[in-house]
């Protein structure tokens, strides 16, 4: 596990799916802003991999300042608790949606349904309440955040979860949709607690609206010269079965 510089301010280290998924992660801010972001943390197990791939890129663990979640599904949060134990001082941000969950240690979100509850469990060996944490900032959609010398704004983009979200860089035209959508014409599922397929068709046409050029998913590969139109073409695509 590595991490591989996409452009200034934004490292990308791919999850290593075995079993389950792992979602990728990115650090984002300029290098010598000393004030960098981790979006999403992965797979439980996989955390200590993700700090390594970090350290090995010459990145400060005192420089991350925050970990901002694009959902709160287990393969993109599993990792917090390995992640805060090498960088406890770091913030959380999540949607409020999901946040409030998180707080009050209702896992619906985290797990989806019963039947991944439980294999999980099983699997891993994680206990009920494993994933009961403070938000320090709850994030609504609409907000432009200033992280290392970079500006990014938040879109609320329900349908895969509740709490969804995107972060978007104008300047350099790159999309953080999480599971929303990835490359290859494929979006996130819409089955699981708190999904819908009406909203996650309105949240795929609002980030066709968006200049995109390069595509950074949670998952699957990420594309760095992305069609113009490639989020609107996907869209219409799935248009039939989102309702």
């Amino acid at each position: 596990m590595k991490a591989e510089k996409v452009v200034t301010g934004v490292y990308f280290i791919a999850g290593e799916d075995e079993f389950m998924p792992d979602s990728h992660v990115y650090i984002i801010g300029e290098p010598d802003s000393h004030d960098l972001s981790m979006i999403d943390v992965g797979l439980f197990g996989k955390g200590y991999k993700k700090i390594q791939a970090i350290k090995n890129a010459g990145i400060e663990l005192k420089d991350i300042k925050r970990i901002i979640m694009t959902h709160t599904h287990l393969d993109h949060i599993g990792a917090l608790k390995e992640i805060k134990e090498k960088i406890p001082h770091a913030e959380l941000w999540v949607h409020r949606t999901e946040a409030e969950q998180l707080e009050a240690g209702d896992e619906r979100t985290v797990y989806g349904m019963d039947m991944f509850k439980q294999m999980f469990q099983m699997q891993f060996g994680i206990k009920p309440g494993e994933f009961k944490f403070k938000v320090h900032k709850k994030l609504e959609g609409g907000e432009t955040l200033n992280l290392g010398g970079m500006k990014w704004r938040v879109l609320h983009i329900p349908g895969h979860s509740m709490g969804s979200i995107a972060l978007y860089n104008p300047h350099k035209m790159i999309l953080i949709p999480g599971d929303v959508i990835y490359a290859d014409y494929n979006i996130g599922r819409f089955d699981l607690f708190g999904a819908s397929g009406k909203q996650l068709k309105e949240s795929l046409y609002k980030l066709a609206e968006l200049k995109v050029r390069i595509l950074l998913p949670g998952h699957n590969r990420i594309v760095k010269n992305l069609e113009h139109d490639y989020i609107l073409k996907t869209a219409r695509q799935w248009e039939p079965y989102l309702f």
